[in-house]
């Protein structure tokens, strides 16, 4: 979509939006019924096409507009009743999905990422087992003696099988905080620990491949950490999508761009 494409298609409904907020006059009691859930849904809307706005158009004048009318209708709704339970379905069912194709190249680039991490430390321990060592420490070693001996994770003793699952997927909370919040670093932090867990992963896959496991790993990955990686991968994508509103800030300061990009991505990612 081009910009005069997305003028022509979007601006009615901001229009709508303004004189809905200029109706309400900072009290949505005043609005009927319909009048609250199409502001909601108007909200939404404009929330998402601030977030394409600002992919596509970041120097553009309508990206510093949608960015005020989108400040203006956040104050003005959650100062007033809760939203309604129909505009909420609005939400997930419309501008959820919206928000996350405005963020997918980000967050392909997170997978990128991930993957040049994964693949190195795989190539690099298949080729020298050792290296294992580098990449995780010492901690690892009796999983090593278990892989060594043929075993898999889910054949050897609780006590190692516990810290083989803590090595094999981490604690995907605490990485997923990481990658998100890293964007206020201009995005460089999300990357590290983006690609370090690619590294990760990675090495022990490597390790896995020279004793003929990875097989196994990749059938444990694939039931119990799919939701797990992608999680972590739309993270780092909303990390990103914030650390590149320190990079090209637009028509806004770096301050504000960050908190505007931030009120998007806390939506996709909660």
């Amino acid at each position: 979509m081009n910009y005069d494409q997305f003028m022509a298609q979007r601006q009615p409904s901001w229009q709508t939006l303004e004189t809905l907020l200029d109706k309400t006059k900072n009290n949505t009691q005043l609005l009927t019924q319909t009048d609250l859930d199409n502001l909601g849904k108007l909200y939404r809307m404009t929330t998402s096409d601030l977030a394409l706005a600002q992919r596509d158009f970041p120097t553009q004048q309508v990206t510093r507009y949608l960015n005020q009318l989108v400040g203006r209708a956040h104050a003005q709704i959650y100062q007033g009743e809760p939203l309604r339970r129909n505009a909420i379905k609005h939400f997930y069912a419309v501008t959820f999905p919206q928000l996350y194709r405005a963020l997918l190249p980000y967050t392909t680039l997170a997978f990128v990422l991930f993957c040049i991490g994964a693949i190195v430390s795989f190539v690099v321990v298949w080729r020298d087992p050792n290296l294992i060592y580098v990449l995780e420490g010492q901690e690892i070693a009796p999983l090593v003696r278990e892989v060594e001996k043929g075993r898999l994770w889910v054949d050897i003793d609780p006590e190692v099988r516990s810290a083989a699952s803590a090595f094999i997927l981490t604690n995907n909370i605490q990485v997923t905080f990481l990658t998100f919040a890293g964007g206020i670093l201009a995005g460089l932090f999300t990357v590290y620990v983006i690609v370090m867990n690619g590294i990760h992963l990675g090495g022990i896959f490597g390790l896995l491949q020279v004793h003929g496991l990875a097989a196994g790993l990749a059938e444990f990955v694939t039931a119990h950490g799919f939701v797990e990686l992608s999680v972590i991968f739309t993270a780092g994508g909303c990390g990103l999508y914030m650390g590149d509103a320190l990079l090209r800030p637009g028509l806004l300061t770096r301050g504000a761009a960050l908190i505007q990009r931030a009120r998007v991505a806390v939506q996709v990612i909660l």
